[in-house]
C-alpha cells in the first residue's frame, strides 16, 4: 500500500535508507552491482561494475567508452542496477546520462591502482597477449608510470543512473520478506510496502 504522507517525509526516509545501506563515497570498498542494459538485438544484457559513488544526482559508474555496455545506454538510456547483501537486496531502476569531466576524474583519482593501471590496459589487444607476456608489459607500465602520475586515458567515461524507482527488498528468516518502493513522480517520491 501507498503510504499516505508527504514527499518530503519520502525524501527523508528515501536519504536515510541509502545512507544506512551504502558507504560513504570515500569509502575505498566499493559494493559491486549488476548493470542491467538492453541492447539492439533485444535481450538484455547484465555485467557486474562498481558503484563508484552515489549522490542527490543518482548511482554512478565509470567503464571504457568502447564497451558494449556503453553503446547499450547511448542507445537507450536507461537501467537497471542491483546491489545485493546477506538478507538485504537494492534495485534501482533510472534514466542514464554521462558524467560530467569533473566527477570522472574525481572517480578515477579514488580508484585503487589495479583498477586505475587497468583503465589504461584493458583493452582487446592486450587480451590477447599470452599470460607471460601480459604480465610483462602489465609490470612494464607500471614501472613506468609511478602513483599519482596517471590521469584517466581518454577512454575513460562515467555515467550517472538517476533513479525513477528504488527497491529496497529485506529478508529474514523469522518472517516474510517484504520491499519498500520508492517511485518517482512529477510531484516527488511515493512510498509503497509491497511483499517481498
Amino acid at each position: 500500500m501507498t503510504a499516505s504522507v508527504s514527499d518530503d517525509e519520502n525524501s527523508i526516509e528515501l536519504a536515510g535508507l541509502l545512507s544506512e545501506w551504502l558507504p560513504e563515497n570515500d569509502d575505498p570498498a566499493r559494493p559491486l552491482m549488476t548493470l542491467s542494459t538492453g541492447t539492439s538485438s533485444g535481450y538484455p544484457d547484465a555485467r557486474t561494475v562498481l558503484l563508484s559513488e552515489y549522490d542527490e544526482r543518482g548511482f554512478f559508474f565509470h567503464t571504457d567508452s568502447r564497451s558494449r555496455k556503453v553503446a547499450d545506454v547511448t542507445g537507450d538510456p536507461r537501467a537497471a542496477l542491483t546491489l545485493v547483501w546477506p538478507g538485504r537486496q537494492l534495485v534501482v531502476q533510472g534514466d542514464v546520462a554521462r558524467a560530467d569531466d569533473a566527477e570522472e576524474l574525481w572517480a578515477y583519482r579514488h580508484r585503487s591502482r589495479y583498477l586505475q593501471l587497468l583503465a589504461w590496459l584493458n583493452t582487446p589487444e592486450f587480451a590477447a597477449l599470452p599470460q607471460e607476456e601480459r604480465l610483462a608489459r602489465w609490470a612494464e607500465f607500471d614501472a613506468a608510470h609511478p602513483e599519482g602520475t596517471l590521469d584517466p586515458p581518454p577512454t575513460w567515461a562515467g555515467f550517472v543512473v538517476r533513479p525513477v524507482r528504488l527497491t529496497f527488498w529485506e529478508g529474514s528468516p523469522d518472517t516474510a520478506s517484504r520491499r519498500t518502493e520508492f517511485r518517482r513522480t512529477a510531484e516527488g517520491w511515493t512510498r509503497a510496502l509491497l511483499p517481498g
